[in-house]
C-alpha cells in the first residue's frame, strides 16, 4: 500500500521558517502529483501548495504565495514545502497528499494521505 510520512514540524515564532518533509513508500512516486494540506482545529482541511509529477507546475493557495515553496525529488521519493515568514494563522497539521489524477493542481482530488505533521507559530 501506498505510505506517506510527514516530518518537520514543530514550534517556530513568527517571520521563522520550517521544512516540511514527506516520504513515499508502496508505489512508484514519479507518477503522482503531490500536496500539502493543512487543517487548524474545528477548520477545514485545505490546499496549501502543490506540484506535478514531473515537477514542472507548482501551484500555492493565495495566502502563502511568496512564502511557501514545494519542490519533490522523484529520486528520493520525497516532496518538501519550505515555509518561510510564517504567521500565527499558519498554525495548523500539515499533511503530505498523492493524486492519481490529471486536473488542476488545487483542485483535483487526493488519493493517499499522511498522518500529519504539527505546525505551530507562536506570537
Amino acid at each position: 500500500q501506498v505510505q506517506l510520512v510527514e516530518s518537520g514540524g514543530g514550534l517556530v515564532q513568527a517571520g521563522g521558517s520550517l521544512r516540511l518533509s514527506c516520504t513515499c513508500s508502496g508505489q512508484i512516486f514519479s507518477g503522482f502529483d503531490m500536496g500539502w494540506f493543512r487543517q487548524a482545529p474545528g477548520k477545514e482541511r485545505d490546499i496549501v501548495a502543490a506540484i506535478s509529477w514531473s515537477g514542472s507546475r507548482t501551484d500555492y493557495t493565495d495566502s502563502v504565495k511568496g512564502r511557501f515553496t514545494i519542490s519533490r525529488d522523484n529520486a528520493k521519493n520525497t516532496v518538501a514545502l519550505q515555509m518561510n515568514g510564517l504567521k500565527p494563522e499558519d498554525t495548523a497539521v500539515y499533511y503530505c497528499a498523492a493524486s492519481t489524477a490529471a486536473g488542476r493542481l488545487l483542485s483535483q482530488g487526493y488519493d493517499y494521505w499522511g498522518r500529519g505533521t504539527l505546525v505551530t507559530v507562536s506570537s
